[in-house]
């Protein structure tokens, strides 16, 4: 018998990342024969450090040896790897590593130590300790938030939106402006142009301020933005301007106004940052001379000065032809040296970007590719950011896989550590929870790897991942739930549709989504028409214009269903930072609760006198329904289901024992005072 389980206390003590200079308990078992039982670790970020240590028997059992070793983490923040080492009767040196997808964490005997290096593929696997800043602290508004994601330009017009002003206003050779509001998105562009993404419904920010009661009815206290600042395309990743508004989206004065009245209703806005590369077509870049003044590019075909030459990174090609480092090869976007110090004043210093956005009202940033940009970049964007706000600024990363580990550049990145993120965007929750209500993967594997990720993530950070199923990047949830067929090319993907046949279970499959986000650890975070089962598969057609005289009966009712769950967690901040326990994860039955301690305290020692004490959420994937058992904190799935069927929302006393039935494809939750 060999065996250690990393999320169980019998065998790690504390659960989770630490604080650096904290200390780790850790018992391992082995066969009575089993000698020379050693504990393996390295830790470190850019470099690490290999070591050894001898574990110490201290119990000994008819069928097995127990070994402990006690561990002082180390000062510097950073990742430590472990797995064990022993020489079995035939004296052979065998290795016991980490496995995927179990439920407690445990592993398995190997002939090969773990791999763990950067570059390396990472089979087999290591345990993993996060080593995180003892000092690090996220904004509490975070923690469990309720956020809601818009794409500016495709919300909502305003009530005084004038088409014709726009046009004149605005004019530009690759725009297509839509004068009516329900045409489907562009997908070919101007002929001169090809396409571009420029094709504008014209959303704006007052348009958004006309809906903060609809958005505030959604149980939201963060609204996070896609990019606002001018630009030349409808996404605006592409920045022209950095510290002003796009005048379609209604200028600097828009902003001010939405601001105030978000504050008023307790919502704060979160502002979509892009600091890997501008626009070529920008004061920055000014490709094509639209700007005043002397861009980089100008600078370095004439040898004029300018302030922004030291941002990028021009070079002459085999044709003696100018080129210049771009993202992802796309000229249109030439990426910025972010270790300028030039650009890093203009970003961080007084008048700067950070210090212009916050003093405007802005309450934190998103950083677009967070895993193309220097460490010491988002380093130092934190330390502004906080300063600036008096350490209440919320910086978001985008980081598309475990964040804990990232590995990028050749290098593990300081992204869970403290010093960067207070959070990133939660697309490894997404996969997750569509892998299990598309019956891709069982309750058993969404439940481990869940387990995996908050076992590996500071809990400081943990309660403030923003967990979404859809976003502007991804096809939306509802249509992926219809399982439709990956296809290439724009007229391909147009076609694509949940049918009429399919929209019954998907709207289903959508609920049970948000009732995860809603009952689950961290921020809760609704991509705009999600709430109403907006279709469309990948960009642009995730980012159609919200139908807002045009809902169906299928849609309002939808909707009604939303608030009704986005109540639980603003009634119930047990929701927002009680603690986590799954309760059964077996096939397509998934049970957890959050919970408060004997004095109603909550994860971080707060004491929390509304609401529920303890609140269960059970899911039913299955095609027929399901009867539980509940006793306690302890839950059983019956064979049989002749339970009465419940409401979505059930009162129960803490002590109580009962029967539940969930039907196919639902879910229930239980409220206990």
């Amino acid at each position: 018998m060999f065996f250690h389980a990393s999320r169980s206390e019998e065998y790690r003590k504390p659960f989770g990342a630490c604080p650096a200079d904290s200390t780790v308990l850790l018992h391992f078992d082995t066969d009575l024969d089993a000698a020379n039982v050693t504990l393996c670790y390295t830790y470190g970020l850019y470099e690490f450090s290999y070591h050894e240590e001898p574990m110490t028997l201290t119990s000994k059992e008819a069928d097995r040896n127990r070994f402990r070793v006690s561990i002082m983490l180390p000062h510097e923040p950073g990742l430590l790897f472990y797995w064990f080492k022993y020489k079995d009767c035939d004296g052979q040196i065998l290795f016991y590593v980490a496995e995927g997808d179990t439920a407690d964490g445990s592993g398995r005997v190997f002939t090969q130590p773990p791999r763990v290096g950067a570059d390396e593929d990472k089979y087999p696997y290591a345990w993993q300790i996060t080593v995180y800043d003892k000092d690090f602290v996220t904004p509490d508004k975070m923690k469990g938030a309720s956020i809601y994601q818009i794409f500016p330009d495709r919300f909502r017009r305003s009530k005084d939106f004038n088409y014709a002003s726009v046009v004149k206003n605005c004019k530009r050779e690759e725009r297509i402006y839509h004068e009516d509001w329900y045409e489907d998105v562009d997908i070919e562009g101007k002929p001169s142009t090809g396409y571009l993404a420029c094709d504008f419904f014209c959303g704006s920010l007052n348009g958004i301020s006309e809906k903060l009661d609809y958005i505030k009815s959604l149980g939201i206290n963060i609204i996070y933005l896609n990019p606002i600042f001018e630009a030349r395309s409808s996404h605006r990743y592409d920045t022209a301007d950095y510290l002003n508004v796009d005048p379609i989206l209604g200028g600097n004065e828009a902003f001010t106004k939405l601001v105030k009245e978000a504050q008023s209703k307790g919502i704060t806005l979160i502002l979509d940052g892009v600091f890997s590369h501008t626009g070529a077509d920008s004061r920055y870049f000014n490709k094509f001379d639209r700007y005043e003044g002397t861009g980089a590019y100008k600078s370095y075909l004439t040898g004029e000065e300018s302030d922004y030459r030291s941002w990028y990174n021009f070079y002459r090609d085999e044709e003696n032809g100018v080129s210049y480092d771009s993202w992802w090869g796309f000229p249109d976007l030439p990426n910025v040296n972010e270790n300028s110090l030039s650009y890093r004043r203009f970003v961080f210093g007084e008048g700067g970007i950070v210090d212009t956005w916050t003093s405007r009202g802005a309450g934190g940033i998103r950083l677009d590719v967070s895993d193309e940009l220097p460490d010491s970049f988002i380093r130092q964007m934190r330390s502004a950011l906080k300063s600036y706000t008096n350490g209440e600024g919320i910086l978001v990363g985008e980081v598309w896989e475990d964040a804990s580990n990232k590995c990028s550049y050749g290098s593990y990145r300081d992204f869970m550590l403290g010093r960067t993120h207070d959070s990133v965007m939660g697309y490894t929750f997404r996969k997750c929870v569509l892998d299990f209500l598309n019956d891709y993967i069982s309750a058993e594997v969404f439940d481990s790897r869940m387990e995996g990720y908050r076992e590996r993530y500071p809990a400081q950070a943990y309660y403030c991942i923003m967990n979404l199923i859809s976003s502007h990047d991804v096809p939306r949830a509802y249509t992926l739930f219809s399982k439709p067929a990956d296809v290439e090319g724009r007229q391909e993907q147009l076609k694509i549709k949940v049918s009429e046949e399919d929209s019954k279970h998907c709207e289903m499959l959508m609920r049970m989504a948000f009732a995860i986000q809603t009952a689950y650890v961290g921020a809760s975070c609704i991509y705009y028409g999600d709430e109403i089962l907006m279709d469309g598969y990948k960009d642009p057609f995730n980012r159609r214009t919200y139908p807002w005289d045009k809902l169906s009966k299928r849609q309002e009712e939808e909707l009604e269903a939303v608030r009704k769950i986005a109540s639980l967690r603003n009634e119930n901040p047990v929701l927002k930072t009680g603690y986590y326990e799954t309760l059964l994860a077996e096939g397509g039955s998934l049970v957890f609760r959050r919970y408060l301690d004997s004095e109603r305290k909550d994860y971080f020692g707060n004491l929390i006198a509304d609401g529920a004490e303890e609140i269960i959420l059970i899911l039913n994937r299955e095609s027929d329904s399901c009867c539980y058992r509940i006793e306690g904190d302890k839950v059983k799935k019956l064979d049989s289901s002749d339970a009465l069927s419940s409401d979505m929302v059930i009162s129960k006393s803490l002590n109580e024992s009962f029967d539940i039935k969930v039907d196919a494809d639902s879910f229930v939750f239980v409220v206990r005072k």
